[in-house]
Formats: C-alpha cells, sequence, structure tokens
C-alpha cells in the first residue's frame, strides 16, 4: 500500500515510531504496532512449525521470530520498489513506516501523468511476485522439511498473498491506484478516477468483513475444517474487521484527499490575506486598533522609522488584553520577530503555498507584494478553515 528534490524535508518525524535507517535518504520509521504484529505472527507461525517440525520444541518459535522480521523486510522491499520508483519520478517521498498491517510510502505529490501513477503503483505488488519467485526457487536448494525449507515455503507463500492482495482494485490499496490511473487515462479527470476506486476499495472492504470468515469456515482456503474452534472464529472475525476497518477508513481518507487537491489552486495567499496597517512599537494597542478600525483593516504589523516591517502583532496576544489595559500597552510588546520564511509572497497559492507554511510554522505571516510592499497579514487560522470548506466541497 502507499500511499521538490527528491530529499526528505524532516530530520525528525514525531509520532514516526523507531527510526531504522535512511535507504535512498527516505527514513524509514517501524511503528509500535509492528511489534505486537511481530509477536502475533510468531505466535501462530509457531504453531503451524510445530506440526511440520515437532521436534524442534520451544525453538520453534525463535524460527518464528526470524520469519516475522524476514517477512517484514519483504515488506520494507515492496514499499523501497515504491520509494525507488517516487525518487525518480521527482516525487518527494516523507517517509516509509512499517506499521500494523504491512507498510506505506508516504509519497507528498501526485502523480503528473496516469502512466506514471499506474507504475509508481504497480512496481510494489510486482516486487513482491519477485521475491515469492525467488523464494520458490530457492525451495529446490533446501531439504523439504527442515527449518530453511519451512522458512523459505511460509516466505514464498505470504510474499504471494502481499502481491495477490496489493493488487485488488480498490483504494488504498495498489490495485485501487492502477484502477485510478486507467480510469483517469480514460475520462481525462483524475478526480473521476480516484471515486471510483475509492467506492470499489469501500465494496471491498464489506467482502472482505463478510467474506474472509466464511472462507476459513467452508475450508476454501485449503484449511480443514474440522479443527476450527470457537477461538478461531472470533480470530478470523477479528482479522476480517480490522481489515475492513482499514480499507474502508483509507478509501475514505483517498477520496478525501483528491477532493482536497482538486481544490488547492483555490488557496492563494492574496484572497486569504487580512488587510493590515502598519504601526510605530510604541502606539499603543487601543490607538493602534482604532486605526485599523477606522482602515477596515483586521491585522497589525509593526514597522520601523523607515517603515520596514520588523514583527506582527499577534492576534491572540490581542485578546489577551483586558480592554482597559489597552491603551498602556504598546503594540511592540504584543509582537512576534519577522523570522526567516515569515514573509509570504502575495502571489502564492495551491501547493506551494502550502510548502512554504509547513516550511516556517507560525500562527501569522508577513504577506508582500513582489516590490516588497506590504499586502497585509496571513492567519494559519484562515488558511485551516479553508482547508475545511475545500474538504467540504462535493468533487467534480
Amino acid at each position: 500500500m502507499n500511499q521538490d528534490e527528491p530529499k526528505p524535508q524532516r530530520t525528525e518525524e514525531p509520532g514516526g515510531g523507531i527510526l531504522m535507517g535512511r535507504p535512498f535518504g527516505v527514513p524509514v520509521y517501524v511503528a509500535p504496532s509492528w511489534f505486537l504484529v511481530a509477536a502475533l505472527i510468531t505466535w501462530v507461525f509457531g504453531d503451524q512449525i510445530e506440526r511440520v517440525l515437532p521436534d524442534l520444541g520451544a525453538a520453534r518459535y525463535l524460527v518464528s521470530l526470524f520469519f516475522a522480521v524476514a517477512f517484514y523486510a519483504s515488506v520494507l522491499v515492496h514499499e523501497l520498489a515504491h520509494t525507488i520508483a517516487a525518487l525518480r519520478f521527482k516525487l518527494p517521498v516523507r517517509r516509509i513506516q512499517l506499521q500494523f498491517f504491512g507498510g506505506v510510502s508516504e509519497i507528498e505529490k501526485e502523480s503528473e501523468t496516469p502512466g506514471r501513477e499506474f507504475v509508481l503503483a504497480f512496481v510494489g505488488p510486482l516486487l513482491s511476485l519477485v521475491l515469492a519467485g525467488l523464494f520458490y526457487l530457492s525451495l529446490y536448494a533446501v531439504e523439504p522439511g527442515t527449518v530453511p525449507g519451512v522458512l523459505l515455503a511460509g516466505l514464498m507463500i505470504s510474499n504471494l498473498i502481499v502481491a495477490v492482495f496489493n493488487l485488488l482494485p480498490g483504494l488504498p490499496l495498489d490495485g485501487g491506484r492502477m484502477l485510478r490511473a486507467v480510469i483517469w487515462k480514460i475520462t481525462g479527470k483524475p478526480m473521476s478516477g480516484t471515486v471510483a476506486a475509492a467506492w470499489v476499495g469501500r465494496a471491498l472492504a464489506v467482502l472482505v468483513l463478510v467474506g474472509l470468515p466464511l472462507l476459513t469456515r467452508t475450508g476454501l482456503l485449503g484449511n480443514s475444517t474440522e479443527d476450527i474452534s470457537g477461538f478461531d472464529t472470533v480470530t478470523d472475525a477479528l482479522l476480517a474487521a480490522i481489515l475492513a476497518a482499514i480499507i474502508w477508513t483509507g478509501a475514505g481518507n483517498s477520496l478525501r484527499m483528491a477532493r482536497l487537491r482538486e481544490h488547492l489552486p483555490e488557496l492563494s495567499a492574496r484572497s486569504l490575506t487580512r488587510r493590515a496597517i502598519p504601526v510605530e512599537p510604541v502606539t499603543p494597542l487601543s490607538e493602534a486598533l482604532r486605526r485599523a478600525n477606522e482602515a477596515g483593516a483586521r491585522a497589525l504589523v509593526v514597522v520601523d522609522g523607515t517603515g520596514e516591517p520588523t514583527g506582527i502583532v499577534r492576534e491572540a496576544a490581542i485578546a489577551a488584553v483586558p480592554q482597559h489595559r489597552r491603551p498602556w500597552v504598546a503594540v511592540s510588546t504584543l509582537s512576534q520577530d519577522l523570522a526567516d520564511g515569515m514573509r509570504v509572497p502575495a502571489e502564492l497559492t495551491g501547493q506551494p503555498l502550502l510548502d512554504h507554511l509547513r516550511a516556517s510554522p507560525a500562527t501569522e505571516y508577513l504577506v508582500v507584494e513582489e516590490t516588497g510592499a506590504i499586502y497585509g497579514v496571513l492567519s494559519t487560522a484562515d488558511v485551516e478553515r479553508a482547508f475545511v470548506r475545500a474538504m467540504a466541497r462535493p468533487g467534480s
């Protein structure tokens, strides 16, 4: 699943998990949930090994743990395939994260063409299929019924399952992105492809929720129905519910993000900027607000004796000053100095605007014309409200 210059902009990613390395300059994190899955795989696969290799005893869990690590290494190869393709297409990759069910490559920009989108999605399952083939061929080099044979067979089957599952034609799976690319190519509208692939993804979620337990109960997966206990039934239902929830939520998120990107060009610094007036540092807050009201402005910019802006009076700081104190408080005591990146060109729109704000986090920004003249103040709160409005609009 998936999911500028090809280098991550962040050296640290809060909440990303444990940093394992930076292949191709992209940080790879292991989420805490992975350890839960690794323990679950160790337990389940250990019981399977006991049936094939009963003489191993407790050592079977050590072999099973090795399988869990090797399986997630295969998942990492799957995600690295997406990452390498993205970097080749000059798409920045934020990070790779190994988590509860598999992994995700966080690619920060959309593909420019449906062809690139298809390739970007297909390379992951393709690498999983290649790995499955390599593990299959490796089986000929080992004795059947041995630890290496069991491990290679398990890795072959697991990689085949990863490939087939990800090729299912619904978002957020790779197959869903491939379906999106095909519909995008046919209709010329990326949003149409996203809508179709997202709804197919939701249908798949329902199918997984209902169908997976039925397949297990009826033995259609090749399992024996005689040994199925009530605990197994509950486990299968829980697994199906978790998978269905992940697919359903991912499909919805893909749809919302596509809708946002569709309206992203409408976000512009000029249209979101509040009109501001320049005030000198010693100006009392009450006087500054009176001038702003007369001018119909909603923001204050502190300037020096030459008219050069030096700071922005923070909206939250103004609200915190009681009315009776405002004649005695100078605006300079409420202003935030202009740091690097807090000057925003008035012509910035869409993704470039968001990239600029992300690179220099602040509550307010000074918006300037090409000449350097003050245009106004851009509030982060206004940008967030514009985001909400964009998300609420129906896709075209």
